[in-house]
C-alpha cells in the first residue's frame, strides 16, 4: 500500500544486552503543564536550556493522531523490539508507564507480556491520548486495566517508586533534558523496577540532511537547521549512568525503509510526529529548496528499482532502579586471589 513502509532492513550492533498511586477521577483526562526546569541525580530541580519547542511539537503530535498510518511497520517493529525485552526477563511488572511516542502500537502489541496488569499511558497531545483510548476497544488480547494522562514526559506527575516499568518508544529524544526526564523515571519506579527506552540516533535520516545541506548551499549559499540533533550511540550509556540507573544496557538497531520519493518520506514523517520542532528554526523552507532537495536526494540515494532509502538508527536503552538482590560489582582492593598466582597455577610457562 502506497504510504505505508515498503521494507526494512535491520543490522544489529549489539553493544550489551541483558539476556503513589494515580488516582482517577470522572474526567477523561487530566492536563498537566511542566515548568521550565530540569532534575539532577537527587531529584532537585535546576533550570535549563530550551532546544526544542514543546508547544510546536505537541501540535505536531495533534496532527500526527489524524495521520497516523494504521499498523505502520516501522513503527510496529522499534515496538516489538522494545516489548521483546520484557520477555527477557524472568519477573512480572503489575503496574506500566507508557510515555509519548508509539503509544497506540506500544498498546496493540503489548500481548501478555511482563505480567502487566495496570497501564499508564501519558502523552502531551489531548488528541493522541483519544486516539489510544478510542481504539482500545480493538485490543481483545487480554484484560489489563488503562488509564490515560495528558502530561510531560520533562515533569512526570507520579509519586516516587510507583511502577514497576516505564516504557518510552520513540518519544525522548524530543525532550529538551533528556538526563532529566530519564531520572525522573528511575524515581518514579519501584525497586528493581525496569526503564525501557527507545530513542532516534544520529544517524537516523543521514540520506536526507545530506541532501538538504547540499540544496540548501546551491540555493542559499548556506545552511539552516532543518533535522533536529539526535543522542549519539556513545552517549547513551552515559545518559543511564547519569540518572543513576543500576546494570545500564544499550544496543542498537538500524532500519532502511523505502519509499517512492522524498515527499513520501515527509507525509511519514509528519504522520509520526516527527518533523522539526527545533526552536531555533526557519518556519518556512523555500520551494525552490525544498525541490532541489527531492532531486538531489533521487539523483544520490535512488535504487534500482526507482525507492529511495531513509535510514532510521534506534537506540535501546535498558536500566533498572537499584535493589539489594542486584549483582554489585567488587568493592576495589577486595579481591583474595591476585592474578600473578593464577598466572603460576594455570600458566603455560610462556
Amino acid at each position: 500500500m502506497r504510504g505505508l513502509l515498503s521494507m526494512y532492513q535491520r543490522s544489529s550492533l549489539s553493544l550489551w544486552r541483558r539476556t503513589t498511586t494515580l488516582t482517577t477521577t470522572n474526567e477523561p483526562y487530566r492536563i498537566l503543564l511542566s515548568g521550565s526546569f530540569s532534575t539532577d541525580p537527587d531529584g532537585n530541580q535546576i533550570s535549563k536550556v530550551n532546544i526544542f519547542d514543546r508547544q510546536l511539537k505537541r501540535k505536531q503530535r495533534d496532527r500526527a493522531a489524524w495521520l497516523m498510518r494504521p499498523n505502520d511497520s516501522f513503527v510496529d517493529a522499534v515496538a516489538e523490539n522494545l516489548l521483546d525485552r520484557l520477555e527477557d526477563c524472568k519477573k512480572s511488572f503489575p503496574t506500566a508507564l507508557c510515555l509519548g511516542g508509539s503509544l497506540e502500537a506500544v498498546r496493540r502489541l503489548l500481548g501478555g507480556r511482563g505480567g502487566i496488569e495496570k497501564l499508564i499511558m501519558m502523552d502531551t497531545s489531548y488528541d493522541m491520548i483519544k486516539l489510544c483510548k478510542d481504539t482500545e476497544k480493538d485490543v481483545h488480547n487480554e484484560n489489563i486495566e488503562t488509564s490515560y494522562i495528558v502530561g510531560d514526559e520533562e515533569f512526570l506527575p507520579l509519586k516516587e517508586s510507583s511502577v514497576d516499568v516505564v516504557l518510552s518508544c520513540l518519544g525522548l529524544h524530543w525532550t529538551n533534558d533528556l538526563p532529566g526526564s530519564m531520572i525522573q523515571c528511575r524515581l518514579a519506579l519501584k525497586p528493581d523496577g525496569i526503564f525501557l527506552g527507545a530513542i532516534l540516533g544520529g544517524e537516523t535520516l543521514k540520506e536526507l540532511r545530506i541532501a538538504c545541506t547540499v540544496a540548501q548551499m546551491e540555493r542559499e549559499g548556506g545552511i539552516s537547521p532543518r533535522i533536529s540533533p539526535l543522542a549519539q550511540v556513545r552517549d547513551a550509556g552515559n545518559l543511564l549512568s547519569r540518572a543513576g540507573f543500576a546494570l545500564p544496557g544499550v544496543d542498537v538497531d538500524e532500519y532502511v525503509v523505502k519509499y517512492q520519493s522524498a515527499l513520501e518520506l515527509i507525509e511519514h514523517l509528519r504522520s509520526m510526529g516527527e518533523t522539526n520542532a527545533l526552536l531555533q528554526r526557519n518556519n518556512m523552507l523555500n520551494r525552490e529548496t525544498a525541490l532541489a532537495t527531492a532531486a538531489i536526494y533521487d539523483s544520490m540515494f535512488a535504487a534500482e528499482d526507482g525507492t529511495i532509502p531513509a535510514t532510521f538508527q534506534v537506540i535501546f536503552m535498558t536500566g533498572w532502579r537499584e535493589h539489594s538482590s542486584q549483582q554489585k560489582a567488587k568493592r576495589r582492593g577486595s579481591a583474595t586471589v591476585s592474578f600473578k598466582d593464577i598466572q603460576k597455577k594455570f600458566g603455560n610457562g610462556n
